[in-house]
């Protein structure tokens, strides 16, 4: 085995200096991930002339993202669709696809295409109360096909309008090394709201503001992404391509947009993030004693983009100020069933069918080695 990684090393280290490049902290790893890895090197790159299902595979379910929210993700090109060199991610009504009807009384069964069964992903049967999901979407990863640990990232994207929207680019972890979510991490590249004119404490948190966070945390409903949270607000969001840049290596964390400088975090050398977090009191052993300096941001994560609806756990909060309100309370046994019965308010905003203003819409994705 010694001598297998001994000639492992020459061999990347001689290809490095035949091509007069460094070696790379950076590693990569699936089907569409390079043999070779030098610093700086391009090692992912989509620019959307066509979508490549060698690189981007679709979620399909009915789970709702964890979040409870209240679209259905699909694979119809009607949803996801590369055109004119753009990822193109757009909303439609099930009614449209069902019939209104068929969101009370249909059972929806996603037996042979289901990619995730969590939280009744695979199949629902609509109620009433509780009614299918309402939306069609989509949401496309390149889990299986690309998954990179250490590198810079670059998304030139821009975020669409249209009440209660919630648009994310994002990287998940290809394992879960140390346990379910948020323990093992999760970075927000990018993450916004739809809505226009949402406001809270006398601020727009809709299309006028993006925002950048890493999730981590012993539990759901103990991690520490306040502490690495950083927000912009901006008024075209919406209307204006702007790039998004996660720059990650081992001793630090830094997000921007447009080359400006957001946000940076770098763990204390003793204790990392288990100590940023705060999270020993009462003795309390770290999580991450296994990992380095930066866990659990040491391992390898796969990108996702995803347009997602609504949703319960405060994103958008009830309190918030908006034209017409917000049709459902998260405390609501039958949040989906608000939302839909509440579609005078949000669906003139969508502008479905006369402009493309509640498109998800991605230029290009770049992965750099560090």
């Amino acid at each position: 085995m010694k001598v297998l990684v001994f000639i492992f090393v020459v061999a990347s280290t001689f290809i490095c200096e035949t091509h007069q490049c460094k070696p790379s902290v950076t590693t990569a790893s699936g089907t569409a991930a390079p043999t070779w890895i030098c610093s700086g090197q391009l090692i992912f790159e989509d620019r959307f002339d066509t979508l490549n299902h060698n690189k981007w595979k679709h979620e399909i379910t009915l789970g709702g993202g964890g979040n409870w929210e209240f679209q259905w993700y699909t694979n119809d090109c009607e949803n996801s669709i590369a055109q004119n060199g753009v990822l193109k991610i757009k909303p439609t009504l099930t009614a449209d696809y069902f019939g209104e009807s068929a969101l009370t009384s249909r059972t929806v069964g996603l037996t042979c295409s289901c990619t995730n069964s969590a939280f009744y992903g695979c199949e629902r049967r609509g109620t009433v109360d509780n009614i299918i999901n309402p939306i069609r979407s989509a949401k496309l990863y390149t889990k299986g096909t690309f998954a990179f640990k250490y590198g810079r990232v670059e998304v030139r994207a821009k975020m669409p309008a249209g009440d209660w929207l919630r648009p994310a680019i994002w990287m998940l972890p290809k394992h879960d090394i140390y346990g379910e979510w948020p323990r093992s991490g999760a970075f927000d590249i990018v993450t916004s709201r739809g809505n226009r004119k949402l406001g809270l404490n006398g601020v727009n948190i809709g299309v006028q503001q993006m925002a950048s966070t890493l999730h981590w945390g012993p539990r759901y409903d103990n991690n520490g992404y306040d502490r690495t949270h950083w927000k912009k607000n901006k008024d075209e969001f919406n209307e204006n391509f702007h790039v998004y840049e996660l720059l990650w290596t081992p001793d630090s964390i830094t997000f921007k947009v447009d080359d400006e400088y957001l946000g940076t975090v770098a763990p204390p050398s003793q204790g990392g993030f288990w100590e940023l977090g705060e999270f020993g009191k009462g003795g309390k052993e770290s999580i991450w004693k296994n990992g380095s300096k930066i866990a659990p941001f040491d391992h390898e994560f796969y990108l996702i983009i995803s347009l997602a609806v609504g949703g319960i756990f405060s994103y958008f909060p009830d309190d918030a100020s908006n034209p017409g309100g917000k049709p459902w309370k998260d405390t609501s046994p039958k949040a989906a069933t608000d939302f839909w019965n509440g579609k005078k308010q949000w669906l003139p905003t969508w502008k479905l069918g006369r402009s493309e203003d509640a498109t998800l819409q991605v230029d290009y994705v770049r992965v750099y080695a560090v």
